[in-house]
């Protein structure tokens, strides 16, 4: 058995105190935690209402930040719209894909112009580039996963999310707008908000199809 001291230590690494669950045994044993349930039960959500507290999107980007990060090249920007900027935004965009593809503004801002209204929150993960391919390689990678440990928190914390991409974070226009440099990379916007409806069913993945053990 180990002591009471070994026990607190286990607490102050893990974030769990000694007998509350997720932790098992003392200093040196396995600890488990309750990221498996969240992986299993978190779902892209697009429809979502209500806000996101400022608390709770610290949280959020607090937990993107512990991502993986080959080097500690601390490459990620965090941008988080709220209320009008959302709609600039939008607007932004619209202008943009109109110019892009010579089609009539009016028509962009009915269309693109509202996208990011469809959350009261908005948060863009982004990473900064670098020369060494290898290094932009892998600080994508980290862009990556620290959207993966946004989606798990918000899930966490009650609320739904969905991960968005398409041309709207590799245009330039957008990219200024957000206050980034020109050579950042935007991995993806992330629309959190308040749940409206159940979340889906989703078939249970077959781990044999895509597992190859070599012994």
């Amino acid at each position: 058995m180990g002591s009471h001291r070994e026990s607190a230590v286990v607490g102050a690494k893990t974030g769990y105190a000694a007998g509350e669950p997720g932790h098992v045994g003392a200093f040196g044993n396995r600890v488990r935690v309750k990221v498996l349930k969240a992986i299993r039960t978190r779902r892209s959500v697009g429809r979502v209402g209500g806000d996101v507290s400022q608390e709770d999107l610290r949280k959020i980007v607090e937990a993107g930040l512990w991502a993986p990060n080959h080097k500690l090249s601390d490459p990620l920007k965090f941008v988080a719209l709220r209320g009008d900027a959302r709609k600039r935004l939008g607007e932004v965009w619209a202008r943009a894909e109109a110019q892009r593809t010579g089609t009539d503004l009016e028509t962009r801002l009915a269309k693109d112009g509202q996208k990011p209204l469809r959350a009261p929150l908005i948060l863009m993960i982004a990473v900064r580039t670098s020369d060494d391919e290898i290094r932009a390689e892998e600080d994508y990678a980290t862009g990556a996963a620290a959207t993966q440990n946004v989606l798990l928190a918000a899930h966490a914390l009650g609320y739904g999310a969905i991960w968005r991409s398409g041309d709207m974070i590799r245009s330039p226009e957008v990219r200024a707008f957000l206050g980034l440099d020109r050579t950042d990379r935007i991995v993806g916007a992330v629309y959190i908000g308040e749940l409206v409806e159940e979340l889906p069913n989703a078939p249970d993945r077959e781990v044999n199809k895509h597992l190859t053990i070599l012994a």
